[in-house]
C-alpha cells in the first residue's frame, strides 16, 4: 500500500512541478507596477477635483462687482428682457406682472436693494418705524389711556377694568416717483450693471423727496411731516393726542444765553422709556452752531464719535443730520429730539413699479418708478421740539 501511495505522489509531483522562484518575482513586480500606475492615476483625478473645488470656492467668495444681484430667471427676464430691450413676454409667467400702463413691479431682489440704499441715505427713514403694506391704505389703533390695573389677593374677586380708549392712525400717503434715464448705448452694453445702477438712482431720488416729506410734508398727497403736526407747550398727558411738545429758547435770534440748560430741558421733557434710543435731529447749519456751544466751565456740549462709524453725540445722545430741517430763525424748530422708532410711522406699499419710456426723450430711455408711501406722527410723547422764540 505504501508503494502505491509513493507512486501516486511521484506522479503528481511530475505532473505539477514546484513554481519557479524567478517567475514568482516577475509576477509580483508586474502587480506592483500596475498598483502604482492605478494609484498615480487616482491621485491625478483627486488633484483635478480638488483644483476644481478650489476654483469654485474662490468664485463663490469673490464679491459681486457693483453689487450685482443673483441672476435668477425672474431678475434676468426683468433686466435683460424688459429694462434693456422693452420686451414684456419674458414677464408673462411671473407673478409680478401688472397692467402695462402702470408699469411692472420690480423683482423682490432689486426692490430689496432699493430699500437698503434708502435706509442708508434717508435720515428719518433710518430712525422711524417702517411697515410694509399690501394695499394703498394703512391704519393702526393706538391706545391713548392704558387699561386700568391694580392689586388683589390670590383668592379675591377681580374688579372689572375700564374700557381702554384708542385713536386711529391713518398715515396720509402719496405716490413717490423717480425718473432716471440712460442712453440706449448704455443699455446695449452687456457689462453695464443695469440693476445696480437703477436701484441706486431710484433710491437717491426717492431719498431726496422723502427727506422733505417726513420732516415738513403737508399730508396732502404726501406724508405728513412731524413738523407739520400741531404743537403745544403743554406736558405729556395734558396735550391733545397727536400734538408735539416744544420749549422755547428764550431768544428770538438763537439759543439764548444758557443754551446748555435749554437742551438739557429738552431732553428731560421726554419720559425715560423713550429716551432709550432717542436722537437729536438737525441740519448741518444748525449743527455748526451747536458744535460751538459750551457750558459755563468752558466744556463743549458736542462730542465727536471716538470710533469710526460711531455717531457724534450731544449730551450723550446721537446727532443725525437731516438737511430738510429748518435753519435757526425766529419761530422755527431747528432741533428735534426724539425716539423716532416710537414717534413716527412710515407705511409703504412694498412693490416698486417701473415703467420703461423710450419715446419721450430720445435717444434716452427713462425708467419711471413709483411707490406708495405715507407717514405720520405715531406717538407724540416720543418727539420733542426746540423753538427759536422769546
Amino acid at each position: 500500500m505504501d508503494t502505491i501511495t509513493s507512486t501516486i505522489s511521484a506522479a503528481e509531483t511530475a505532473r505539477d512541478p514546484a513554481p519557479d522562484p524567478a517567475m514568482q518575482s516577475f509576477d509580483i513586480a508586474a502587480r506592483q507596477d500596475k498598483t502604482e500606475a492605478d494609484v498615480t492615476a487616482l491621485r491625478s483625478d483627486v488633484d483635478e477635483v480638488k483644483a476644481r473645488v478650489d476654483r469654485i470656492g474662490r468664485v463663490a467668495s469673490r464679491p459681486a462687482i457693483g453689487g450685482a444681484v443673483t441672476a435668477t430667471p425672474e431678475v434676468k427676464g426683468f433686466v435683460d428682457g424688459y429694462l434693456r430691450r422693452g420686451s414684456t413676454h419674458e414677464l408673462k409667467s411671473l407673478n409680478t406682472v401688472t397692467p402695462s400702463d402702470g408699469g411692472y413691479a420690480v423683482p423682490r431682489v432689486i426692490d430689496a436693494m432699493i430699500a437698503r440704499e434708502l435706509t442708508e441715505i434717508s435720515p428719518i427713514r433710518s430712525l422711524a418705524q417702517v411697515v410694509q403694506t399690501g394695499s394703498a391704505g394703512y391704519r393702526k389703533l393706538v391706545s391713548t389711556g392704558g387699561t386700568a390695573s391694580g392689586w388683589v389677593s390670590e383668592t379675591a374677586a377681580r374688579a372689572e377694568t375700564e374700557t381702554p380708549e384708542f385713536a386711529e392712525i391713518a398715515p396720509p400717503s402719496g405716490d413717490l416717483y423717480a425718473n432716471p434715464a440712460a442712453s440706449q448705448t448704455m443699455l446695449d452694453d452687456a457689462g453695464f450693471d443695469l440693476e445696480s445702477w437703477l436701484a441706486s438712482e431710484i433710491a437717491m431720488e426717492f431719498a431726496r423727496a422723502e427727506g422733505a416729506a417726513f420732516v415738513s410734508g403737508s399730508g396732502s398727497d404726501q406724508p405728513e411731516g412731524f413738523l407739520s403736526a400741531p404743537f403745544s407747550t403743554a406736558e405729556d398727558g395734558a396735550r391733545a393726542f397727536g400734538s408735539l411738545q416744544y420749549i422755547g429758547t428764550g431768544d428770538a435770534a438763537g439759543f439764548g444765553t444758557d443754551p446748555d440748560a435749554k437742551l438739557i430741558d429738552l431732553v428731560h421733557t421726554m419720559k425715560a422709556g423713550h429716551r432709550q434710543g432717542a436722537s437729536f435731529v438737525m441740519n448741518s447749519a444748525t449743527l455748526a452752531q451747536v458744535r460751538k456751544l459750551k457750558t459755563a466751565d468752558g466744556a463743549f456740549l458736542w462730542q465727536p464719535g471716538l470710533v469710526d462709524g460711531q455717531p457724534d453725540r450731544l449730551l450723550g445722545y446721537p446727532v443725525v443730520e437731516a438737511e430738510d430741517m429748518p435753519d435757526i430763525g425766529a419761530g422755527e424748530f431747528p432741533v428735534a429730539f426724539g425716539n423716532f422708532r416710537h414717534g413716527y410711522l412710515i407705511a409703504e406699499r412694498s412693490a416698486t413699479q417701473v415703467l420703461r419710456d423710450p419715446f419721450t426723450n430720445k435717444p434716452f430711455v427713462h425708467f419711471y418708478a413709483t411707490k406708495r408711501v405715507g407717514g405720520q406722527v405715531l406717538d407724540s410723547s416720543a418727539i420733542k421740539l426746540l423753538r427759536i422764540e422769546e
